[in-house]
C-alpha cells in the first residue's frame, strides 16, 4: 500500500510539473485582473457609503459569477458537479459570507488611506491562507530545505512590506489620511476574512470540485451576507444603496468592478486549485502592483506624496512581490505530493467520494463523461446578464473623478493580453476543468 501510495504521488509530481507553469499563468493573469477591479469603488468619494458601493459592486459580481460558469460548462455540467459534492455548497456559501465582509472592508480601507496603499496591506491574507494550508490540508509537508526557505523568506518579505506600507500611511506628511488607523484597521481585517476564506476553496478543489461550480454556489453567499450587512448597517431602506441603485450613470461602473472582480477570482480559484492556497493565493497577490498602478497612474493619489512617502510606498510594493513570487516559485515534490494525496484520502474518506474520480480532478479531468451540452435556459441567462449590462453602459456617464485616460488604455491592454493568455492556457490543457 505505501508503495502504491508512492507510486501515486511520484506521477503526480510529474504531472505537476506540466500544471505548475499554467498556475503561475493563471495566478499572474489573476494579478492584472484583480488589480484592476477594484478602481470602480473610488466612486465612494462621490458620497454614497461604503455598504452602498460594495453591495452594487456585488450585484455585478453576482451577475457575472452566473454567467461565465453557464457560458464555459453549462448548468447541466454545474449542477451535476454541485450534486455531486453537496457538503461543499455550505462551505461556499460561507466563502460567500467571508467575501462579501472582506470586500466592504475594503471599500472603507480605500476611502480612509486610498488605493495604492491600502492594496498591499490587505494582501497580507497570503500569510494567513498559508497558515491554514499548513495547519488544515498539510501544506508543505515534506517539502525541502530550499522550498521551506523561499517560503519563510516570503512570508517575512510580505510582513515587513505591509509595516512599510502602514507606517508610511501614517507619516505620510500631506499625503496623510486623518482616519488612517481605521482604515488600517479596515485593510488588516480584510486580510484575515479573504485568508480565511480560502479554507473553503481548497477543501473543495481536494474534493474534486470545478472552479466554476464552486463559484456558482458562491454567490449566494456573498449576496445574502451582503444585503444583510447593508439592511441592518447601513440604515435599512434608508441607506444610499437604494438610492445608489437608482443612479444608472453610476451603476454601471460598480457592475464593472463586479465583472473584472469574477475574471481576476477565477483565474485566482484556478490557480489555487492547481498550486495550492500556499503558493497560488500569494502569486495572485501580485494584483498589489497593478493596484498601485491604478491607483497611482490613473487616479494619481501619489501625486502629493513626499520623497519618503514614495520611498516607503515603492519599496514596500517591491518586497511584497519579491515575497509572493519566492512563495510561488516553490515548486513541489513527490514528497509534497504524497502529503497531499494523504489529505485528498482523508477527504474521501470523510465524505464517502471516490478516490479515482477525484484524483483525475486534480489534473482538470474530473466528469469528463458528463455533458456540457447547452439548453435553452442557458443562453437566456446569458443574454440576461448580458442585456443588464448593455442596459447599463447606455446609461452610464463618465465618474466625476480625474482620471488619465492614456493610463486607462494601456492598463485595458495588459487587461485583455492576460485574459488570454491565462484563458488559452487552461482551455488548451484542462477545457476549464
Amino acid at each position: 500500500m505505501a508503495t502504491t501510495a508512492t507510486t501515486k504521488a511520484n506521477s503526480a509530481a510529474a504531472s505537476g510539473h506540466s500544471l505548475h507553469l499554467m498556475g503561475v499563468l493563471c495566478g499572474l493573469a489573476a494579478g492584472v485582473w484583480l488589480g484592476a477591479a477594484e478602481a470602480p469603488t473610488k466612486l465612494v468619494n462621490a458620497g454614497f457609503s461604503p455598504f452602498a458601493i460594495s453591495l452594487c459592486m456585488v450585484a455585478g459580481v453576482f451577475t457575472a459569477r452566473w454567467t461565465f460558469p453557464t457560458l464555459l460548462k453549462g448548468t447541466t455540467y454545474v449542477f451535476a458537479d454541485l450534486a455531486a459534492k453537496k457538503h461543499l455548497i455550505v462551505w461556499a456559501i460561507l466563502a460567500g459570507a467571508l467575501w462579501a465582509v472582506a470586500n466592504t472592508l475594503t471599500v472603507f480601507a480605500i476611502r480612509d488611506v486610498g488605493l495604492a496603499t491600502a492594496f498591499p496591506l490587505w494582501n497580507t491574507n497570503s500569510l494567513i491562507g498559508l497558515l491554514w494550508g499548513r495547519l488544515l490540508f498539510c501544506e508543505l509537508k515534506g517539502a525541502g530545505a530550499k522550498n521551506i526557505s523561499k517560503v519563510v523568506v516570503g512570508a517575512v518579505l510580505i510582513v515587513i512590506a505591509a509595516i512599510m506600507l502602514g507606517f508610511s500611511t501614517i507619516h505620510g506628511g500631506a499625503s496623510t489620511s486623518p482616519h488612517a488607523i481605521r482604515g488600517l484597521l479596515a485593510a488588516a481585517g480584510a486580510s484575515l476574512m479573504w485568508g480565511t476564506m480560502y479554507v473553503p476553496y481548497r477543501k473543495a478543489y481536494l474534493s474534486g470540485m470545478n472552479p466554476l461550480s464552486f463559484v456558482t454556489a458562491f454567490t449566494v453567499g456573498e449576496l445574502g451576507t451582503m444585503f444583510a450587512l447593508t439592511w441592518f448597517l447601513d440604515g435599512g431602506a434608508h441607506s444610499s444603496a437604494f438610492q445608489l441603485a437608482q443612479s444608472k450613470q453610476l451603476l454601471f461602473w460598480l457592475f464593472l468592478g463586479g465583472f473584472v472582480w469574477v475574471i481576476g477570482d477565477l483565474f485566482q480559484q484556478f490557480a489555487a486549485k492547481y498550486l495550492g492556497i500556499g503558493r497560488g493565493i500569494p502569486l495572485s497577490n501580485t494584483n498589489q502592483l497593478w493596484g498601485l498602478a491604478w491607483g497611482a497612474l490613473v487616479f494619481g493619489e501619489l501625486a502629493t506624496a513626499d520623497r519618503a512617502h514614495m520611498t516607503l510606498v515603492v519599496t514596500g510594493s517591491v518586497l511584497m512581490i519579491l515575497g509572493a513570487l519566492a512563495i510561488s516559485t516553490a515548486v513541489a515534490g513527490s514528497q509534497e505530493h504524497l502529503s497531499k494525496n494523504e489529505a485528498l484520502v482523508r477527504e474521501c474518506e470523510r465524505y464517502g467520494l471516490d478516490y479515482r474520480e477525484v484524483l483525475l480532478a486534480q489534473s482538470g479531468e474530473e466528469f469528463g463523461s458528463r455533458t456540457e451540452k447547452r439548453r435553452w435556459w442557458d443562453v437566456l441567462i446569458v443574454a440576461c446578464a448580458t442585456g443588464v449590462f448593455v442596459y447599463l453602459g447606455y446609461n452610464a456617464v463618465v465618474p466625476p473623478l480625474a482620471m488619465n485616460l492614456g493610463w486607462i488604455a494601456v492598463l485595458g491592454v495588459i487587461l485583455a493580453v492576460a485574459l488570454v493568455g491565462g484563458g488559452w492556457a487552461l482551455w488548451r490543457q484542462t477545457r476549464f476543468s
